[in-house]
């Protein structure tokens, strides 16, 4: 009776073996095919969408950067407000599907995600009860019960089916290894994309308000000049002028600051300590003494150009040079009649510089707030006293330069500028 007994356990226990071993290799991962391809379909089309947009968008570049290279009349900055407009909308779009494709893409995560999971559950569930299946079989052990059959066949051949559910089982653990590490490997992706679409969604709000008042500044022209090239003309000798009235008070402030700036509290020139503040760089004038900057003494008072100036259409994304605090900012269009930075943001960083960025069309960032190399801070722009749309950028020796507010000024009563002593101005491509 006590073998009958034992063989009955024997041959039971082959059974959940066998039935076990089928079972595990059927505990694959649950996909959901047709909704899978349903949304990559989808965010295919919203790539291809992205790219035709591209395409747009670089065509209206091409046309402004066509535009920039001719006189400056009335009936040009129209179609380049026209065409700056065109492709802040060609942008927003771009951005609205960029942020389509993030949903699209987190979605296809949030299924990946649930699957992995799923498996994960599965697998260790399956695990879990083969182990309690065996143990509860009998008394014995599992080696006493195999060791226990009639003939060395029928021992060899419950070890081969024990060998295999023992590599079913191990290759389930390694399988949980392996889901758990796309689980995490998605769910970092997963927030990567979240991340992204905040980005997005805050950078669609700031074309919006960059196309408002680019819209803005078009129709004031259109009533400031009635259309007319001789009341153009007219306008920009005027805002020349005042420019130039406003450049001689700084002038003449600076001149009395005489701040001793120490050498060795600058990095060296030619060490590269700055980045570029934009993606794409153009330099339309240089520093120092340019043709420009001779051609109009009244303005630059024999200074020279105190920066370097940069192609840039309104709404093209700036960057911090270098990491730092941002000190000040401001806009001088506040202040009518005032042609100066138009609106400016300054950083103060570590190593004794300090980098100005004028003629902006929004800042991003605040006083106070600390930020990173390559961190956007502003989009570039027309304001100010410009030609153009392009961005100024300034490098300064932190110790001569000081944020001042304008309380005698003529024209510009009220306004905020940074202004420095002579020596504190530098060449931004020793630096670059």
């Amino acid at each position: 009776m006590k073998n009958e007994k034992v063989n009955y356990k024997h041959g039971f226990l082959l059974l959940v073996i066998i039935l076990i071993s089928y079972l595990l290799p059927l505990t694959s991962p649950v996909t959901h095919a047709q909704t899978a391809s349903e949304i990559q379909s989808k965010i295919d089309q919203r790539n291809q969408d992205i790219a035709n947009l591209e395409k747009e968008i670089a065509d209206y570049q091409k046309q402004l950067d066509t535009l920039g290279s001719q006189s400056l009349t009335l009936t040009a900055t129209i179609k380049s407000l026209t065409l700056t407009k065109k492709k802040l909308e060609a942008n927003i779009s771009l951005t609205q599907d960029k942020i389509a494709a993030r949903n699209l893409e987190i979605e296809r995560l949030g299924s990946n995600i649930a699957n992995q999971e799923n498996s994960i559950a599965d697998d260790r569930r399956i695990i879990r009860q083969a182990f309690l299946t065996v143990n509860e079989m009998s008394e014995q052990s599992v080696p006493a019960i195999i060791l226990s059959g009639q003939s060395i066949s029928e021992t060899l051949d419950s070890l081969e089916r024990l060998g295999t559910i023992q590599a079913n089982i191990y290759g389930h653990i390694n399988s949980l290894e392996k889901f758990k590490s796309d689980l995490e490997a998605n769910q970092k992706s997963s927030q990567k994309a979240k991340t992204d679409l905040v980005t997005l969604n805050n950078q669609l709000n700031d074309q919006r308000a960059i196309v408002l008042s680019t819209t803005k500044a078009q129709t004031a022209l259109l009533k400031e000049t009635n259309q007319s090239e001789a009341s153009y003309k007219q306008l920009l000798a005027q805002k020349k002028a005042q420019e130039a009235a406003f450049q001689n008070e700084i002038n003449s402030y600076e001149s009395q600051l005489h701040i001793l700036v120490n050498p060795t509290s600058i990095p060296h020139t030619g060490s590269g300590v700055l980045s570029w503040p934009l993606d794409k760089i153009f330099i339309t004038q240089y520093f120092g003494n340019t043709p420009f900057a001779t051609a109009n003494p009244q303005i630059y008072n024999g200074k020279g150009h105190t920066g370097v100036d940069f192609r840039a259409s309104i709404g093209t994304p700036v960057k911090a040079a270098l990491s730092g605090v941002i000190i000040g900012e401001g806009n001088t269009d506040l202040v009518r009649g005032c042609y100066s930075y138009g609106q400016w943001i300054m950083i103060k960083h570590s190593n004794g510089l300090s980098t100005l960025y004028a003629h902006l069309s929004l800042q991003t960032v605040s006083i106070g707030q600390e930020v990173a190399t390559g961190q956007q801070i502003a989009y570039s722009g027309n304001t100010g006293y410009s030609t153009g749309p392009h961005l100024h950028f300034g490098v300064y020796a932190t110790q001569g330069v000081e944020i001042k507010k304008f309380d005698n000024s003529v024209n510009c009563k009220g306004a905020i500028i940074p202004i420095a002593d002579f020596s504190a101005y530098l060449n931004p491509l020793s630096f670059l």
